[in-house]
């Protein structure tokens, strides 16, 4: 049986969506997606655009209209959950072609499609660190005497606490990732380029039931895993030296990742220190996350403990991330946060430090309990994982 999103929780979603819009004073919000930060608008609709961009016009009261480019809308309506959609020229592909001939939409039109003739006086934006000019252009010019207010909060939270259907997507997801990286500890060899390796992954995830890898996997090695972002290359993996390896699967929507540092022969005495130490704050991290904790507690205490075991000057950032539909998404765990954990928030807990020339990253997701924390994987948590000669 499919692990997936039934549609009526689509509809569910958006009611829910309008009611927070309704309680904020808007009249409707505006959310926004791209083929690379799609969640916002896949949330809504289930749809995720290729080439383009896309949207979600919702009102306060009446139905949602699923905005789209000019090409797709074919593929829009074998995909969405949402009957009303509206093709857009600000929602076209980068390459910017006209489109002779085809009919499209304007904002206001989509307004009266969703809200019949009930006036659109002040319209929220959602999604509006990856909104484009061209559509900010457009929201201006067709919908002049709007008032246009920022959003992200009105939707965002929508999204922390997962249903039973996005939780078992989760575990989907870690289960083919899982399949994953054993794959390539069993396969990965000294010579083999950090692509081929890679290539065992995607291989694991497509034959095991994942519809995409879940972010950019990791595969690479020396100075680069000191990267806090980073992507493999054509480079060859030695050995001696920290391998990094990070691999999600997408199932449902929802992604999925694990980390662990890896390697052939032996580590340097000061690295193979730092992988040690990587696992203990990693399970560490493990005992502050339950419902009820405050989350910027959770990071001071993190802090504090790595600096009282001597690694301080080998932190870069706080030790948990929010995960859903994107595998790093809201809502952060950091020094500076403000609410507490709640039953069926999911996090992934990303340990990552930074030395002198190399750096590493145990990782892997959560679902928060009433009394801990459910792992989303419970494999690669030793360190008898981590050589792999």
């Amino acid at each position: 049986m499919a692990v997936c999103i039934p549609k009526s929780e689509y509809f569910e979603r958006i009611a829910k969506f309008q009611a927070r819009i309704k309680a904020a004073g808007l009249d409707a919000c505006l959310v926004h997606g791209t083929e690379s930060d799609f969640a916002n608008v896949r949330y809504l609709s289930e749809y995720w655009p290729t080439f383009e961009q896309a949207g979600v016009f919702v009102p306060a009261e009446g139905e949602a209209v699923l905005l789209i480019g000019p090409e797709s809308e074919k593929y829009a309506r074998g995909r969405s959950v949402l009957p009303n959609v509206a093709l857009m020229l600000n929602y076209r592909e980068s390459a910017e072609p006209d489109y002779p001939g085809i009919p499209l939409a304007t904002y206001d039109q989509v307004a009266k499609m969703a809200m019949g003739n009930r006036p659109l006086k002040t319209l929220g934006l959602v999604g509006t660190a990856v909104m484009t000019k061209p559509t900010l252009d457009a929201v201006a010019a067709q919908l002049p005497g709007v008032k246009v207010v920022v959003a992200d909060e009105v939707f965002r939270p929508l999204r922390w606490i997962k249903s039973e259907n996005e939780l078992n997507c989760h575990r989907k997801a870690f289960k083919v990732a899982e399949k994953a990286v054993a794959a390539m500890l069993n396969e990965m060899k000294p010579g083999m380029t950090e692509f081929q390796a890679i290539g065992i992954a995607q291989r694991e995830i497509y034959a095991n039931g994942g519809e995409y890898e879940g972010h950019s996997l990791y595969c690479f090695g020396g100075d680069r895993t000191s990267n806090g972002i980073s992507r493999p290359t054509s480079a060859k993996l030695k050995k001696n030296e920290i391998i990094q390896l990070n691999i999600g699967a997408r199932v449902g929507g929802y992604s999925s990742s694990i980390g662990l540092p890896v390697y052939f022969g032996k580590l340097p005495k000061e690295q193979m220190a730092l992988v040690e130490f990587g696992l203990r704050a990693h399970k560490y991290t493990f005992e502050l996350m339950k419902a009820g904790a405050d989350a910027a507690s959770i990071a001071k205490d993190y802090t504090q403990w790595g600096i009282d075991q001597g690694w301080g000057d080998y932190m870069l950032y706080g030790p948990v991330h929010g995960l859903g539909i994107m595998e790093t998404e809201s809502p952060w765990i950091e020094t500076t946060s403000n609410y507490k954990l709640q039953e069926n928030m999911t996090y992934q807990i990303d340990t990552f430090f930074t030395g002198n020339g190399y750096g590493l990253r145990w990782e892997r997701g959560c679902i928060i309990t009433a009394d801990g924390c459910e792992l989303l994987s419970k494999k690669f948590m030793s360190l008898n994982c981590c050589k792999l000669d």
